[in-house]
């Protein structure tokens, strides 16, 4: 790989969501701030949503590594879980030990146990769900009853809800109103802004090692936003295949060509760059053919 032509110590746009390459860009701060605030509040539910590949597994990974050792965080990547399956799940995350054969009941009843017990030793919990527009309805419902369960003082377990846009139609649902209703702060995760491009390549491959000058050109960088309306997971699949295709040719910077070929060669920018040209071409069309009718009169 181009790792050693470029001095890289490790892949700097791996897709892996590592909280070293952390970007603080203006929406992700925002969201980060949200959690924090949100957490040491005690509220019950907290909504993160965001488009495929705009980093939300990242951020809720670094929201966990953030919170301090009076918090338990529990984390749960797949909740597309049915209600009992989803309670087994939290078991695990809080290491209560259960009997797989227990019904609903008993390990409800094992999990309030285990809650008390973390509110008198003084701690906060807060469970994450990732991808929790999948998650059924029933599951939850089951979800909001446990954050019923509070002292005098504070709920005993928040819960972050991680999802897609699909997330806040499902919670338009009358079964879970309310829920929705227990929803206190929520932020809407965006991608990043053109001027934020640069830096956030510059902040991965630093935190990669490298130690050269400047590896993406200015046209290279405003052709990434472009092809990736600043989606971070398409940006690092882009500068990824242009970095391979800038060591092939053993050259020392990716120019708009290698951003232009990776493109090409990536499904998810194809749709954009096809209707991006349908467009181009329908307005040289009309403005030639306005042109030519001027001409004649």
């Amino acid at each position: 790989m181009y790792h050693a032509h470029f001095g890289l110590r490790e892949p700097p746009f791996s897709l892996t969501p590592d909280t070293s390459f952390f970007f603080a860009c203006s929406s992700y701060q925002e969201a980060l701030n949200t959690l924090l605030v949100a957490a040491k509040n005690g509220e019950g539910f907290i909504k993160i949503t965001g488009e495929v590949g705009n980093g939300k597994t990242l951020l809720c990974r670094k929201f966990i590594a953030t919170l301090g050792p009076s918090f338990v965080a529990a984390y749960l990547p797949n909740p597309y879980l049915e209600p009992k399956s989803l309670l087994l799940a939290l078991a695990d995350e809080f290491n209560v030990a259960i009997d797989r054969g227990a019904d609903q009941h008993l390990v409800l009843k094992a999990i309030t146990h285990a809650l008390l017990n973390f509110a008198r030793a003084g701690k906060r919990v807060v469970v994450c769900l990732d991808e929790a527009q999948a998650m059924p309805l029933e599951s939850l419902e089951v979800l909001r009853l446990l954050t019923n369960l509070e002292t005098e003082k504070r709920k005993l377990m928040q819960v972050v809800l991680f999802g897609q846009p699909e997330l806040n139609e499902r919670l338009k649902e009358q079964s879970v109103r309310q829920l929705r209703q227990r929803i206190s702060f929520q932020h809407q995760l965006g991608g990043l802004r053109k001027d934020e491009v640069d830096l956030y390549l510059s902040h991965r491959l630093n935190v990669a090692g490298y130690q050269g000058g400047r590896l993406f050109g200015k046209s290279a960088v405003k052709l990434l936003h472009r092809f990736s309306g600043g989606t971070p997971r398409l940006i690092n699949i882009l500068a990824h295949k242009a970095l391979m295709l800038v060591f092939g040719e053993g050259g020392q910077q990716v120019l708009p060509r290698h951003v232009q070929t990776a493109a090409n060669d990536t499904p998810a920018v194809r749709g954009p760059l096809l209707l991006r040209w349908v467009w181009v071409g329908l307005t040289m069309l009309i403005v030639s053919g306005g042109l030519g009718w001027v001409l004649m009169q």
